[in-house]
């Protein structure tokens, strides 16, 4: 029964070429040559091709191109999570390029677990992708070494490593969080507090952490172990978080985020709880969000372009996998977006102007 299945295929798949060459007054050769090696024909055969297969309703096999090739045209993205608009964004700006190359976009998550990223990445090869994307640096060892055993290409998106010998494309997240705890300390607010997203297992919050840090300690500024807070990446936790510092006796004049979205949850909180942004508490996003324009107060943050992040990482293994020279780091900018939630440190508003409190 299998073999008989097989060359049922295999006709239907010569008999499809066929119809597709006749609509496109192409030979058969050229309909394969644009089917299976797009980058190999002209823009407009292609598109001719492609009007074609529409048009007769011709399903390439899958397997067949597959065997012929040795390539399946298909790539595994694991990312930690959908429940997050930048993930969602980035998935998005990723399929729409492999679907212009013909490439298709096989996705799967890891809860920060990176156990979980290992079966995952093994599910995917196993299934026969040509290549991974990966988010971040922090990976299992053993991981690491499957994809250099099995000769599998990835790249990290979302970080910028360049001292690491492994490709990966993004911003610098500790020189970007280091701007934006600048901008407050220009402010002149020595009272900043941190709220980060959870660190373990996630190299781009740690970074971050660690770009904040270093901004407060060239200035000669404390930060109190009570400062800082660490949250999951949901409104609820941050909430909580700014409820926190906002009751402490000491509390900070200025919050600089993990994310955007935990800067929403303080900025709700600061405002349920009775205070005035930017007057009362100055409070800086990362990512640049949507919604981060449109909330009033606006929100300061780090603008960072995801979609043309994502879509890199999938330009570097799509030109990988056909042999191209490629560029191992690929560094993007990022940019200081300055909103109505940071404002000057007024005197009068100072917590410690009011509170006589020292800090020890």
């Amino acid at each position: 029964m299998g073999r008989t299945i097989v060359e049922n295929l295999s006709g239907r798949s010569k008999q499809g070429i066929r119809a597709v060459a006749a609509r496109a007054g192409v030979s058969t050769a050229s309909v394969s040559r644009a089917l299976n090696s797009p980058d190999s024909v002209s823009a407009e055969l292609r598109t001719r091709i492609a009007e074609a297969v529409q048009s007769v309703g011709y399903i390439p096999h899958a397997s067949a191109r597959a065997l012929s090739s040795r390539r399946t045209r298909t790539l595994g993205a694991i990312i930690p999570t959908i429940d997050n608009t930048m993930f969602a964004r980035g998935i998005a700006a990723l399929q729409k390029y492999l679907s212009s190359v013909g490439y298709m976009l096989l996705l799967t998550t890891s809860g920060y677990d990176l156990d979980a990223e290992l079966e995952q990445a093994r599910n995917l090869i196993s299934r026969g992708v040509d290549g991974l994307v990966l988010r971040g640096d922090c990976h299992h060892g053993a991981l690491r070494k499957m994809l250099a055993d099995t000769a599998i290409p990835f790249i990290n998106v979302g970080v910028y490593r360049p001292d690491r010998p492994y490709p990966c494309v993004g911003t610098d997240n500790e020189a970007a969080a280091h701007r934006a705890a600048m901008h407050v300390v220009e402010l002149g607010h020595r009272r900043i507090g941190i709220v980060s997203a959870l660190q373990r297992n996630n190299d781009r919050a740690s970074a971050r952490v660690d770009g904040f840090r270093r901004a407060l300690s060239e200035n000669g500024i404390e930060l109190p172990p009570r400062w800082h807070v660490e949250v999951p990446y949901t409104l609820d936790d941050a909430r909580e978080a700014a409820r926190y510092l906002l009751g402490l006796s000491d509390r900070p004049s200025a919050l600089v985020c993990g994310n955007d979205v935990i800067a929403y949850g303080v900025m709700l909180e600061a405002e349920r709880s009775g205070y005035v942004i930017p007057r009362d508490l100055s409070v800086v996003g990362f990512d640049d969000l949507d919604w981060s324009r449109h909330l009033r107060p606006s929100l300061t943050t780090i603008q960072v372009p995801t979609g043309a992040t994502w879509q890199r990482a999938g330009e570097y293994l799509v030109r990988h996998l056909a042999g191209e020279q490629t560029i191992m780091h690929h560094e993007i900018d990022y940019s200081l977006i300055v909103r109505e939630s940071t404002a000057p440190l007024h005197p009068a508003r100072d917590p410690a102007a009011h509170q006589g409190a020292e800090l020890k």
